[in-house]
């Protein structure tokens, strides 16, 4: 992560909200911004967004970190970047004020969490007016660090604005993938992303993610037909995601940015 500001490397193709997606012309598109999740959030129209996931540096990892409980914020041998700034709960307001008005009036937003930032957020999202669903389950298959009843999950938050049926609901509330070692600092599994893309998006429509690290929403929503535009912190994750997108086959588009601007 790092101060904001916009890079113009890369970029989507908007679908204007309530018309029907574009037609697919050749790969699906992305952008990715460096900056501040609020204030790129800020920059984007009313209603122009089909689906948000993110997953951000929530406050509580400050705690973990104190007792050694993770790595998440410190650099490794696996990775030289500087680890996340934490997002503060008190941000947490501003944020979803902003997704709730970027994402399209019959949508979704799936935030990762843990227990604790999940207690902060919900409440804070409900009276915004999400509707929030449920708590959906990432079973990550292996035992993690701690001392109290060592977590092998994480917790995905399902909200929803409007209403808007799953693709499938067939679809169990547990996702189990096993989790990323050795990789971008906390990196998601691209499986576990395609699972909420497939389910509450269409092809053409565009998926968000602003605090995108190193991409793997995105390369999800590549691989699913789906345009993509991300913004991250630092400028590291911001080239990594950008080269993971280009090898999984999205096309860069800089053309449609303006049109998604407010």
């Amino acid at each position: 992560m790092a101060d904001g500001g916009f890079d113009d490397g890369a970029s989507f193709r908007l679908v204007a909200p309530g018309a029907p997606p574009r037609p697919q012309v050749g790969a699906a598109a992305f952008r990715l911004d460096r900056a501040d999740a609020v204030e790129w959030l800020q920059t984007l129209s009313d209603a122009s967004v089909s689906l948000a996931i993110t997953d951000p540096a929530y406050e509580s990892l400050e705690k973990h970190r104190a007792v050694g409980t993770t790595t998440r914020l410190k650099q490794s041998r696996a990775s030289s970047n500087e680890w996340f700034q934490i997002f503060p709960n008190a941000r947490f307001p501003a944020l979803l004020t902003e997704l709730y008005r970027v994402l399209a009036r019959d949508s979704h937003l799936y935030l990762f969490c843990d227990q604790e930032t999940m207690f902060v957020v919900k409440p804070m999202a409900e009276a915004l007016g999400f509707k929030f669903w449920k708590a959906l389950i990432w079973d990550k298959e292996q035992i993690g660090m701690g001392y109290h009843y060592r977590s092998r999950h994480e917790l995905i938050l399902f909200f929803e604005k409007g209403k808007r049926k799953l693709a499938d609901l067939s679809v169990a509330d547990v996702i189990r993938h096993p989790r990323i070692r050795g990789g971008y600092p906390a990196e998601k599994p691209v499986a576990v992303s395609e699972v909420l893309v497939r389910q509450s998006s269409s092809p053409g429509e565009l998926v968000i993610d602003p605090f995108a690290g190193s991409g793997s929403v995105g390369v999800a929503a590549t691989r699913l037909g789906r345009d993509f535009l991300g913004a991250d912190l630092c400028a590291e994750a911001v080239a990594a995601a950008a080269a993971r997108l280009g090898e999984a086959g999205a096309r860069r588009d800089d053309s449609r940015y303006d049109a998604v601007r407010r």
